[in-house]
């Protein structure tokens, strides 16, 4: 089975509903700026995120979340299944757009006869709504993980006040989908150029992201959870190499890194799985790397669709050219996201 574990979805009755765009609108929050414009020459409507204001982050286009659509280019690229997730907006959505996601992501797995599996998406602050809202999509809609962003505001995944959240997340034996939006929680060094801001800016935040979280007692908390990185976790091989040093092999006078005799190492084996997000853009070298730096069993193929339809289109056969052997890209371009999410 093939499974692109990054599909994307917006409810376009947003794009069509005056009163719900501006509901949509005036949520967004953390120095963030949103607004509505038509498209020159396309009759369409997009939705443009950007912080700081000027700097545009995240798109969202009116047509690329038609589900008759989605379900026609799945079946040109030859792949099986897609996992719908929410495209950057989690760091600020009320609790009542957040169910308006969820009803609209179950009803496209509904039409899809189960092609396009959602995951849940609720704010992470453990109020009893909140909670309530997370049971009712693991309970009645079938949604077996949950998709959260890296930071909300400054605050990241490890922070006290998302711990109520995470107990819950992992009462339910929920696994975790962290995205990443295209810049860290300290952004002004980032802002400058395009690129740099949505693609590096991306690989800091996960840097920083997956550091506080094996670093921390997250995962002692709650240990039968399973957090999936957007995005290749960043600069997978820092972190997987250069993060945890380990002893030194000599006596030294001063120690200048943490070292725990492999737990910290063991944690991010056990609890850090990374989903590349459209295989083209890193190449061939990288992910033939990352399979050897970090194993083809922590690694899950997605696409980040519709951002680039060609990294649907043309992903499998990309993974399927790799230099590893037919049972790591069997594991890449299914199997891990089978085992995590169904």
């Amino acid at each position: 089975m093939i499974i692109d574990a990054n599909m994307y979805y917006v409810p376009e009755k947003i794009f069509t509903d005056d009163a719900l765009m501006k509901q949509f609108l005036s949520e967004v929050q953390f120095g963030w700026h949103g607004y509505c414009e038509e498209v020159p020459g396309t009759g369409k409507k997009q939705v443009v995120l950007e912080k700081p204001a000027g700097s545009q982050n995240l798109n969202y286009l009116q047509g690329d979340y038609v589900v008759e659509t989605q379900l026609a280019d799945l079946d040109a690229a030859g792949v099986d299944k897609a996992l719908l997730k929410v495209p950057g907006c989690h760091e600020w959505m009320s609790l009542e757009s957040c169910r308006m996601f969820n009803d609209g992501m179950y009803e496209h797995f509904q039409k899809s006869k189960g092609r396009l599996i959602p995951l849940a998406v609720v704010p992470p602050y453990g109020t009893s709504e909140s909670l309530k809202e997370l049971e009712r999509c693991h309970e009645e809609l079938g949604m077996t993980a949950v998709q959260v962003s890296a930071h909300y505001g400054e605050a990241y995944l490890d922070d006290p006040k998302f711990a109520a959240f995470f107990a819950k997340v992992n009462e339910l034996k929920m696994n975790v989908y962290v995205h990443h939006t295209p810049i860290p929680a300290e952004y002004h060094s980032f802002i400058a150029y395009n690129n740099v801001r949505r693609s590096y800016g991306r690989i800091v935040d996960q840097g920083l992201a997956v550091g506080r979280e094996v670093f921390s007692d997250l995962f002692e908390r709650c240990p039968d959870i399973k957090f999936v990185h957007s995005m290749m976790g960043g600069g997978f091989f820092a972190i997987a190499s250069l993060m945890f040093p380990g002893h030194a092999k000599g006596k030294e006078e001063v120690s200048r890194f943490q070292s725990d005799n492999g737990q910290i190492r063991e944690r991010f084996k056990e609890h850090i799985y990374f989903e590349m997000s459209h295989a083209q853009p890193w190449g061939k070298d990288a992910l033939e790397f990352a399979v050897k730096v970090v194993g083809a069993d922590h690694i899950i193929w997605g696409t980040s669709y519709p951002v680039r339809k060609e990294w649907l289109s043309g992903g499998p056969d990309f993974v399927r050219g790799l230099a590893v052997s037919q049972e790591e890209k069997d594991l890449m371009l299914g199997g891990n996201a089978e085992r995590l999410y169904f």
